[in-house]
């Protein structure tokens, strides 16, 4: 997006893990690393050469939407099954979770709109889903300590644990549809690191009930909470301020 104003530019390829990015641009490279070097991520030019043979890279924006629909409705499942169940279990590990699974779901839907978009769409798309997800963790917030003033019942960790293995597995399919579309697209590149991180938070419930169940505590299942609320809220900021 930031580079979206030069008309220089013919094609971006992305390398997220290894925080790399390939421009195909005509004329000099100096204005590009200047809008670059803005975003203040330490960046650096690490070669600058001709493209022999360069051929403009194709999108199938229609095997993107396929992947898109596919983990939006899992995660979208998943929210309405893990906030039933975390309340009944009266779980705010569950709870969190169920937010973080909206919260991506609303990305990857709101991506459906984004796929072969313009700029300006992309980055309203990313503006309404960081406010969004800002609103989710300021009440998770809120509820987390409201929780720990007060006097709860014990979370049932069984419960917890059954659930958010069963999100584990719906996690690991999202990741492995995404790994296999081989897409280079960053918002695409970004869904599998997003869902990666999703795989850790159900790990981190399903140890938060085991916790429940050694310490007869509640605070085990509200510590997670907590750490969730904040992986939300920090998404937010992020997906703001690329939005700007």
């Amino acid at each position: 997006m930031k580079l979206s104003d030069l008309t220089n530019i013919k094609s971006l390829d992305f390398d997220i893990p290894n925080r790399q990015l390939t421009v195909f641009h005509t004329e000099n490279y100096e204005q590009i690393f200047q809008k670059l070097d803005s975003l203040q991520f330490e960046t650096t030019v690490v070669d600058s050469k001709e493209a022999g043979n360069y051929s403009g890279a194709t999108v199938d924006t229609d095997k993107e939407r396929k992947l898109l629909w596919a983990v939006l409705i899992i995660n979208l499942s998943f929210f309405v099954l893990e906030m039933v169940t975390g309340i009944f279990a009266d779980s705010m590990g569950l709870v969190a979770d169920s937010l973080d699974m909206l919260a991506d779901g609303i990305v990857y839907g709101l991506a459906l709109f984004a796929v072969g978009g313009t700029i300006v769409l992309k980055k309203n798309i990313a503006k309404f889903a960081g406010y969004f997800q800002i609103v989710l963790a300021a009440i998770g917030f809120i509820e987390v300590i409201r929780r720990f003033i007060g006097i709860e019942k014990m979370p049932d960790f069984l419960l917890m644990m059954v659930v958010s293995f069963f999100a584990l597995i719906a996690n690991a399919v999202c990741l492995y549809l995404l790994q296999k579309g081989k897409s280079k697209e960053a918002h695409m590149q970004a869904s599998m690191i997003f869902t990666s991180n999703d795989i850790i938070i159900n790990l981190g419930v399903i140890l938060a009930g085991a916790l429940v169940f050694l310490t007869n505590s509640k605070y085990p299942d509200l510590l997670i909470g907590i750490i969730v609320f904040g992986i939300v809220g920090r998404g937010a900021f992020n997906i703001l301020k690329l939005s700007k």
